[in-house]
């Protein structure tokens, strides 16, 4: 079974390098054409693949912290990538069971996070505290919005763009904290986890105000509709 478990682990972190290489690349192309989509489902993909096989590797060395953190960090990526099946809710494009389902188990390993970061009931948890709570908040918040979301669609047509960038930066902050974690041992603990969601949400908040900004102007006089 050890072999079986590296085996898990060398397709973690292909999957993962993958993923880090191919999301600056979709993010550099033009939003929606051939190339974004094409290297942003490669992306998505990779993520997924990562997620499962932290899933597995975490539930056969009982590493509860990993299997719950994997479970909110995937669950950017694919809300960000199922969102864009939801983008006219006002044409019957609702969440199905697997939206409904995904955020209710990410609300359950999330808020799960918050309790075992607060409560301390192992080292682990002890020694990552308050990365436990912090990834916990950032969890319920992601699938909490979209509860609300599936429940009050939102009516500015654009917020499928908005979710879907925010989102999939998102778990592109995730797969640059692994990376950290992994490599900057120069750093310490807390700072190596919290320093990618410290430095990407305020860009990602800024990116998003950006197009905001974008799609509210007017479109010139005699511009084609």
């Amino acid at each position: 079974m050890d072999t079986v478990i590296k085996g898990f682990l060398w397709l973690h972190v292909l999957a993962g390098t993958v993923a880090l290489v191919v999301a600056p690349i979709a993010l550099m192309t033009a939003k929606g054409g051939p190339a974004h989509r094409r290297w942003g489902k490669v992306y998505f993909w990779a993520m997924a693949v990562v997620a499962a096989t932290a899933v597995a590797v975490a539930y056969w060395r009982s590493i509860l912290f990993l299997m719950l953190t994997a479970v909110f960090s995937f669950y950017a990526a694919l809300s960000g990538y199922r969102v864009l099946f939801r983008k006219r809710p006002d044409r019957g494009e609702r969440p199905t069971t697997l939206d409904w389902a995904a955020a209710g188990i990410t609300m359950a390993a999330s808020a799960l996070l918050v309790f075992l970061g607060i409560t301390k009931p192992t080292p682990r948890f002890q020694e990552l505290s308050t990365v436990a709570i912090v990834f916990g908040c950032v969890g319920l918040s992601l699938s909490g919005l979209d509860v609300r979301r599936f429940l009050h669609p939102p009516v500015d047509r654009m917020a499928w763009w908005y979710r879907h960038m925010a989102n999939m930066i998102g778990s592109y902050i995730a797969a640059v904290t692994a990376f950290s974690v992994v490599n900057f041992h120069f750093l310490p603990t807390t700072v190596r986890w919290l320093w990618p969601t410290m430095v990407g949400t305020p860009l990602v908040a800024i990116w998003i105000t950006y197009y905001r900004m974008r799609f509210s102007k007017p479109k010139p006089q005699g511009a084609a509709a």
